[in-house]
């Protein structure tokens, strides 16, 4: 950060630069402890249950300003959601210097196709076979394969995106077979319930359309599903990428 311009002899200055790096010391104080609590209840669904694979921490920053991710950054955190590209693209310049793993998990559209290939590492909400190959005629040779998840509408909502189950197997199999992408597993957004069993069953069922597919012979290894509110039944059901946005960053405005 560069020095605020001054206009005088005196400390004042000095004083609100003392008082600015207060503020920023608390700000990432409060962050590494919310990542480091969502840290424990991960621990914790893990001990609780059968779970045995590595569950990541996705911090979902839409709406986030670039400053909040430097601080989380310095907690840790490296892997960080984008859901509009007019937002995430300037933050992506902006931390430029660090060396964040983006990922994209908002609904794609096929005319913005090409920044995603170009700026992410990860996309997670690919749910239709156009998509996906646009994203595979778009990704530069020189960037490693774009990892790929299938939505999947678990509860077949009318208001979400997502493939529905019966359709999985042949859109997976397609996006598999294509070159610059690499199929790594499904994403869902389940009906929202407080009731840990109607999370378990939804997570379950995601879990069990992912298990099929290797069945059948696609390499997957990732389940990205749970969220600040139910991450303890999506860790039990043996989700690997937790969207965590709430947790970390607070609640978000309505709107951007």
């Amino acid at each position: 950060m560069n020095d605020p311009k001054t206009c005088g002899e005196g400390t004042a200055p000095n004083s609100f630069t003392q008082a600015e790096s207060a503020h920023n010391s608390t700000q990432t104080t409060s962050l590494c402890a919310r990542i480091e609590h969502i840290a424990q209840r991960i621990a914790t669904a893990r001990s609780g249950s059968d779970a045995t694979q590595e569950t990541h921490i996705l911090a979902v920053s839409k709406t986030v300003g670039a400053e909040r991710l430097r601080a989380a950054f310095a907690c840790g955190q490296r892997a960080f959601g984008e859901s509009y590209l007019q937002e995430a693209l300037p933050k992506q310049e902006a931390l430029s210097d660090l060396a964040i793993e983006w990922h994209f998990i908002g609904p794609v559209q096929a005319n913005k196709t090409r920044p995603l290939a170009e700026h992410f590492a990860w996309v997670h909400s690919v749910d239709r076979l156009r998509i996906a190959e646009r994203l595979s005629q778009q990704r530069p040779a020189e960037l490693p394969p774009l990892n790929i998840c299938i939505q999947v509408n678990i509860d077949r909502e009318a208001s979400k995106s997502g493939v529905l189950p019966e359709d999985l197997p042949a859109l997976a199999h397609s996006i598999a077979s294509l070159p610059r992408l690499r199929l790594r597993g499904l994403m869902a957004i389940p009906r929202p319930t407080h009731d840990p069993a109607a999370q378990a069953d939804a997570f379950r069922r995601v879990r069990l359309l992912q298990e099929s597919l290797c069945k059948e012979g696609l390499a997957l290894d990732t389940l990205s599903m749970g969220m600040s509110d139910d991450l303890e039944s999506a860790v039990a059901e043996g989700a690997t990428w937790l969207r965590i946005g709430t947790a970390i960053f607070g609640a978000r405005p309505t709107s951007i």
